[in-house]
Parts: structure tokens; C-alpha cells; sequence
């Protein structure tokens, strides 16, 4: 059986470096904390990088697309097809990803995890499909162990394989804000009808259906309690690879971009194994699925934008990247009170 071996994942805990940040960040031509969360940005960015001067080299974004067996169960408002004619859509550059992606200068690569249909290689897409989908949550484990073990390695080694100092990550696959839910309220206790939103957009009689289903998930799986466990029976080869690349990310001290929901589940994972994984995060958005705010408390974070927005694909974590280019500005080119000849207030 395959066995993952979780990598070890410094603090970025510096107590001296955190004091001559915070003092070159509170010399800039400012008042006090004005610049709000920018400088928190600057602060956990140098701390990431060990340097008062951190710099964001040749970041990749990522997009993990898998499909899920649960899915087959209405628990989303779209077909199963549609996760592939969406990796077809981000590999011929039309998906919000990617339009977002142009924006701020960063290319995109999709990885099969899982798609349950034959995608044909080309520039762009990596295929790490573990199988075509995962099974059926309701009637058993959605991977076997050695499947979870194979897709965590898998995120893992993709991740070695890119260059850059940052990693953005999203994620596609119809039925997986089912898998991110049951995460929420395995790993997180959060109640199930607090975990469960309307996804692609169901209605109320879909949510009901939805609901009552996931419900039985968590009790059929019962026994999963430890985050591989969970990871395992509950599903998503595209959760357990962005968990896999978060942690390998961190690992190496990489900066994570965190996109929405569905990346934040994973993130959970990723930071039950190995909880310093939280420092090297920045979570994008609080989007509009149910459980997002539940996670992102779970998890004792602050996401940077609140735009109402569902969609995910890494949609938000381009959206961010501006405001991480921005903190690192700061730090490297604004002018302090000394170099530019300014008067403080002395307080």
C-alpha cells in the first residue's frame, strides 16, 4: 500500500525579523496601520521569504480538476461532463481563471487529478489522473487509501516540478463543494447543515436532497476522524492533491494563494497534518457558499476580498494577487519618513 509521507513544515516564527519588519513598515510615509491589511501582507510575506525584502518571483497558478462519484447523486445543479468541457474551456484560455489569470500577468496550468473523461495532452494540462473519478461517497470510501496516498503525493510532486517563489491554487470539478462540506464537518465539528451550500446554484428542494445526503455520508463514515481518514473517505482527488501541493509548498517555503472553498477545505487538511502550513497561506475571498465563512473560522483566518463570489477555478486568487504585489511594493519602494525628508508626529 502506498504510504504518504507528509513533509516537514517550518514556523515561520522570527520574533527579531518580525520586530525589523514591523519597524521598517511603520517608518514609511504613513500614519500608523494605515495601509490596514497591506501591511500585514508585507509583515507575513517577509517572514515566509526570512528577508526584510521579499521579492514574488515567476508565481504559478494551478488548477486541480477532478470529478466525484457523489455527483451522480444530484448534488449539483450541472452534470458530471461539465468538469471536463471546463478544463477545456481554462485550456483554451476562456474561463474566468484565465481571464483574471491575463490580468495580473500569470499563466495557467491545469492538472487532471481525476476527470472522468480522456483529455489529450498538450502545453498547459498535466495528467496526474488517479482514476476517473472518485467512487460514491453514499455507498463507500470515495478513494482507498492508497488512492489518497497516491493523489497527495501527487500535488506534492507537481508542485517540485515548478519554479517561483508562489503558488495560486484553484481547483474544478462538479461535486466538490459536497466533499468540502463533509470535510468542514468532520475536521471542523461544524454541523452539517451549517457545512452544505447550493454549490453550482441548486434550489431549495435540491439543498434539502443535498443535505440529507451529506448527512448520511458523515454517518456512514463515522469511524473517519483523522484527517487522512477523512480525506479519503469523503473524497476529492483534486482536495487530496491541493492538499499534497500545499503541504510540498510550505515545505519549501513557498507563499500559497488560497482561492475559495473548495481550496480552503483543503487547506484544512493540509493544516491538520502539519499546522505550521497556515503561515505560508493567504486566503483569497469569503465567497458565498455556506460553509466558507464556518472554514475560514476553522481555520482562524481573514480572507483579503469579500466579493459574493462562488465560482471558484482560482477566480479570487488571481483577483488577490495584485494586493500581494502591492505589500511587496511597499516594503521595497515606498519612502520612509528619513529618506524622503518628512516630518513624523513624533508619537
Amino acid at each position: 500500500m502506498s504510504i504518504f509521507q507528509v513533509p516537514a513544515v517550518p514556523a515561520t516564527a522570527d520574533a527579531e525579523l518580525a520586530a525589523r519588519l514591523q519597524q521598517r513598515i511603520d517608518r514609511k510615509t504613513k500614519p500608523l496601520g494605515a495601509l490596514g491589511r497591506i501591511e500585514s501582507l508585507a509583515l507575513q510575506l517577509g517572514l515566509v521569504q526570512r528577508t526584510e525584502a521579499p521579492v514574488l518571483q515567476q508565481p504559478q497558478m494551478l488548477v486541480f480538476a477532478g470529478d466525484h462519484g457523489l455527483a451522480r447523486r444530484g448534488v449539483s445543479a450541472y452534470p458530471q461532463d461539465v468538469t471536463w468541457q471546463m478544463v477545456e474551456n481554462m485550456l483554451a484560455g476562456g474561463a474566468a481563471v484565465n481571464v483574471f489569470s491575463r490580468l495580473a500577468g500569470l499563466g495557467v496550468t491545469v492538472v487532471d487529478a481525476g476527470v472522468a473523461h480522456d483529455l489529450a495532452p498538450r502545453p498547459g494540462l498535466l495528467l496526474r489522473k488517479v482514476a476517473p473519478g472518485t467512487a460514491d461517497a453514499s455507498e463507500g470510501p470515495a478513494m482507498s487509501a492508497a488512492q489518497c496516498a497516491q493523489a497527495l503525493a501527487a500535488g506534492a510532486e507537481v508542485l517540485r516540478g515548478l519554479p517561483g517563489n508562489a503558488v495560486l491554487l484553484g481547483e474544478m470539478g462538479i461535486g466538490n463543494t459536497s466533499s468540502a462540506a463533509l470535510l468542514l464537518a468532520r475536521l471542523a465539528g461544524v454541523p452539517i447543515e451549517a457545512a452544505v451550500g447550493r454549490g453550482t446554484g441548486l434550489d431549495d428542494d435540491g439543498l434539502a436532497r443535498k443535505r440529507a445526503l451529506l448527512a448520511q455520508v458523515l454517518a456512514r463514515h463515522a469511524d473517519a476522524q483523522q484527517p487522512l481518514d477523512a480525506l479519503a473517505a469523503l473524497g476529492g482527488f483534486e482536495i487530496a492533491m491541493l492538499a499534497g501541493a500545499m503541504l510540498q509548498a510550505a515545505h519549501e517555503r513557498r507563499l500559497i494563494v488560497v482561492d475559495g472553498f473548495i481550496c480552503a477545505a483543503a487547506a484544512l487538511v493540509a493544516c491538520r497534518l502539519q499546522p505550521a502550513v497556515r503561515d505560508y497561506c493567504v486566503f483569497a475571498h469569503l465567497g458565498g457558499e455556506a460553509g466558507h465563512a464556518a472554514l475560514l473560522q476553522a481555520l482562524g483566518v481573514q480572507p483579503l476580498l469579500q466579493l459574493d463570489m462562488r465560482l471558484g477555478e482560482g477566480s479570487a486568487a488571481a483577483l488577490a494577487w495584485p494586493l500581494l504585489q502591492a505589500a511587496v511594493a511597499m516594503l521595497r519602494e515606498m519612502a520612509s519618513f528619513e529618506s524622503a525628508g518628512v516630518s513624523d508626529s513624533g508619537g
